[in-house]
């Protein structure tokens, strides 16, 4: 399932971002809506194949289609010096996304969204236990992952380094009593926010790497919030405060 995109927001997405797209499969009999509509018009401005398939075809590859289905290359990724590069044609400081091993792929579509759509320039993964740019990751994104940079390093402690050497500050989102309140942190710094896996947070040796850490205080009776939810959260603070 590599080579597929599926669902109806992440082709559309593609076909915006002018992604390179082999062929669009769509089952006979799918209702036209505006999104249908908007992808058949923009493939055909691409010169994209579009073809008619029975249902059972698609179903081949994914139950999850919504009745069409895209043939795509292997996704790309960049290097991290692409994403700063970004922040410099934007004429703002950094807005960076680290991922340190999450490993589903719906809270890591649901971040690439989020970070969509506050304006992130970039966002860093690890290789290595972690999941990477999946047809899951894409449709759970709703098509974001189109229209961001995405880096995907072997250490990302490393990578941690060449960002301080670039004067950019790097905040661990972290619950632990020594770590700062959210609205206590300066997020108008060039900056790269860092959350951890589902299971552990942030391993020992990123942790170290931050500069700051910066918990969500917690009122009610959980201890603790999903790592979508919490890195959604500090996404939106960091982008309102830096809108200020």
């Amino acid at each position: 399932m590599s080579d597929y995109l599926y669902g109806r927001h992440a082709v559309l997405e593609a076909l915006r971002a002018q992604r390179a797209i082999d062929e669009i499969l769509i089952a006979r009999g799918v209702h036209a809506q505006s999104a249908l509509s908007e992808m058949i018009a923009l493939a055909k401005a691409a010169q994209v194949p579009v073809r008619g398939v029975t249902r059972e075809e698609l179903d081949r590859v994914t139950r999850n289609h919504q009745g069409v289905l895209a043939r795509v290359g292997e996704y790309q990724y960049v290097e991290i010096e692409q994403v700063l590069a970004v922040a410099r044609e934007r004429g703002e400081p950094a807005f960076i996304l680290l991922l340190d091993s999450v490993q589903d792929p719906q809270n890591f579509g649901t971040l690439l969204r989020t970070a969509e759509a506050v304006g992130v320039h970039g966002v860093v993964i690890a290789e290595r236990r972690a999941v990477g740019v999946t047809p899951a990751v894409v449709k759970a994104s709703a098509g974001a992952v189109n229209h961001l940079k995405i880096v995907r390093v072997t250490n990302l402690a490393r990578t941690i380094d060449e960002l301080k050497r670039a004067q950019v500050w790097v905040f661990g989102i972290e619950n632990v009593p020594e770590a700062q309140e959210l609205a206590r942190a300066d997020f108008k710094l060039a900056l790269a926010l860092v959350l951890g896996s589902e299971g552990t947070g942030l391993g020992r040796l990123v942790r170290e790497k931050c500069d700051f850490l910066v918990r969500l205080p917690m009122w009610g009776k959980v201890s603790s919030l999903n790592v979508a939810v919490a890195g959604s959260i500090v996404l939106y603070a960091a982008r309102m405060q830096r809108a200020a």
